[in-house]
């Protein structure tokens, strides 16, 4: 059986036609030509199967066959917000396989400690969309670029929200679990803090915003581990 090839394409039902780079794949390095079926992904949570109308070296067009709204794979919405690490595989290595894991928001955060503070948003947008089409999912994360850390703990959030660090310090608040502290269909966001760790003066701010301080166990995580370790509990936690 051929596999069916997955192309996003955001606004599928309007178009009629695969987004250039999307295009320049499916004819140069995949072959693909008139009547063969492909699958489209508007990372709103809807698949179309297609078939391709048109194909030259330039354009690919196609006609919709099916409308293929998809179930959730996980309650609430999931969000991790990080202080990207100094060597950006990393911190792309670690969106690439969030998304495949899955979850729903993305923000980078910039801390006292952080030892990057500028990143190219459309590269990470590029990476969130290849782990989508790779793991099938049906919703693409939301991107948010950098953010500085007082003005995200002051934004609005709906469920429980989290902030990882490494102080044992008695004027803190005690850590709990993050595994023991995520309430199923609950929406959460689990902040992430740089390869320094946030300052104790961002945790204080933190706990003070509301945020409550977790561990995810005893050993010393790098920051891209931690994240992910962060994104698979909150999205066992809510697996449907």
């Amino acid at each position: 059986m051929k596999e069916v090839r997955f192309f996003y394409v955001p606004e599928a039902p309007d178009v009629q036609e695969l987004p250039d780079d999307e295009a320049q794949h499916a004819i140069r390095v995949l072959r693909l030509g008139v009547g063969e079926e492909v699958m489209l992904m508007d990372g709103k949570g809807t698949f179309y199967r297609a078939e391709i109308t048109d194909a030259t070296k330039k354009r690919c067009a196609y006609r919709i066959v099916e409308t293929m709204p998809q179930a959730r794979q996980w309650y609430g919405h999931l969000h991790l917000a990080m202080a990207p690490t100094k060597n950006m595989d990393r911190t792309e290595w670690m969106a690439e396989k969030a998304t495949e894991i899955g979850f729903d928001e993305l923000t980078f955060l910039r801390c006292q400690f952080s030892e990057r503070t500028v990143l190219k948003e459309e590269r990470i947008d590029k990476i969130l969309i290849s782990a989508m089409k790779q793991s099938h999912k049906a919703e693409k994360p939301q991107l948010n670029g950098m953010t500085d850390f007082k003005k995200f703990i002051t934004r609005d959030f709906k469920g429980k929200k989290f902030i990882c660090h490494c102080y044992e310090q008695p004027d803190l608040q005690p850590k709990e679990m993050l595994k023991t502290m995520l309430i199923p269909q609950e929406d959460a966001v689990v902040m992430i803090g740089p390869e320094g760790d946030f300052s104790i003066e961002e945790v204080r701010m933190a706990e003070q915003a509301g945020f409550i301080p977790v561990t995810l166990g005893t050993s010393r995580l790098r920051t891209e581990t931690a994240a992910l370790v962060a994104v698979h509990l909150m999205h066992l936690v809510n697996e449907i």
